[in-house]
């Protein structure tokens, strides 16, 4: 495994005078990549701990989880069944890239409507699982726990103690709790949730042991999975310019945000920034069939 952190030069970063790498975790592994690995790592040392062959998840459609989940079960020797959410899905999951890869990788699918999914943290639906299914490894939607954190405490390390400030993307939060944890005590964490609404601080503040840092909630573009021309437009470049394929969902978002903020001057002159790429290429493919099916530009 071995990541790097990339720098990068364009005329705005040159302009402000700010210093900003790029933590390549995106190159950690070509199908288990970016925080996804991280989040996995302890929970399968869990899960054969206590004698667990089969890892069972939840997720949507295009979630980066469920193909990492299904990839880390194939390379580790686990069966793996992904609670996929919308029952619509189940005759046509051929056709969505993200279901197509996690089943290639032998994941066993089992799909619950959207109303029934909102009910997965009952007693009652993981009794049912367990009546069809048997003994059983969970590992929550989007992988956040206490192990999931631990993982993703390992993102940072002593050659990163110089930079001032710390960027990612948020999904479920675990990621950016376990950063905060390991960042340096000057050191701010900013997290770009691609979701709405602020009840990601209280998730995040179960698993954070730190108060440096803050969600920055401008930049969701409309909520999860959602995006626009300009978006499209702003990852083609950045690929072109910095040499860094960005993702749609996460990353992309992420970096739209961090050159907003610099370029109306959020950060003091100086400002040493490391960007944490998280991976989650995966999803271009899917999204690039809803870009073209709504007449908009396609992802390069």
């Amino acid at each position: 495994m071995k990541v790097e952190n990339q720098k990068i030069d364009l005329a705005l970063l040159r302009e402000k005078e700010i210093t900003l790498f790029v933590k390549r975790e995106d190159a950690i592994h070509p199908l288990i990549s970016g925080n996804k690995y991280r989040k996995l790592k302890y929970n399968i040392k869990e899960a054969k701990l206590l004698g667990n062959d089969t890892l069972l998840t939840f997720g949507g459609a295009y979630s980066n989880h469920i193909a990492a989940t299904a990839c880390v079960g194939k390379e580790y020797g686990f069966k793996t069944i992904g609670i996929i959410r919308g029952e619509e899905l189940s005759g046509k999951w051929e056709s969505n890239p993200t279901l197509a890869l996690a089943k290639e990788q032998g994941m066993h699918f089992h799909f619950v409507s959207r109303e029934n999914y909102r009910e997965k943290e009952e007693p009652y639906f993981r009794n049912e699982l367990q009546k069809q299914y048997g003994s059983f490894y969970t590992i929550p939607e989007g992988g956040t726990n206490d192990l999931a954190v631990k993982g993703c405490e390992e993102i940072l390390n002593d050659k990163d103690k110089g930079f001032n400030v710390i960027c990612s993307c948020v999904g479920t939060g675990g990621t950016l709790a376990g950063l905060s944890n390991s960042a340096a005590q000057n050191q701010t964490v900013l997290g770009f949730p691609a979701l709405k609404g602020d009840f990601l601080k209280n998730d995040i503040r179960k698993f954070a042991k730190n108060e440096n840092w803050k969600l920055i909630s401008d930049y969701h573009f409309g909520g999860y999975a959602k995006i626009n021309a300009n978006l499209v437009a702003f990852i083609n470049n950045f690929k072109r310019e910095a040499k860094i394929q960005l993702d749609p969902i996460y990353t992309g978002k992420m970096v739209y945000g961090l050159f907003d903020l610099i370029a109306k001057d959020y950060f003091e002159k100086g400002t040493k920034i490391l960007l944490i790429h998280s991976g989650g290429l995966q999803g271009i493919h899917g999204m690039n069939m809803v870009l073209k099916k709504k007449n908009l530009p396609l992802l390069q």
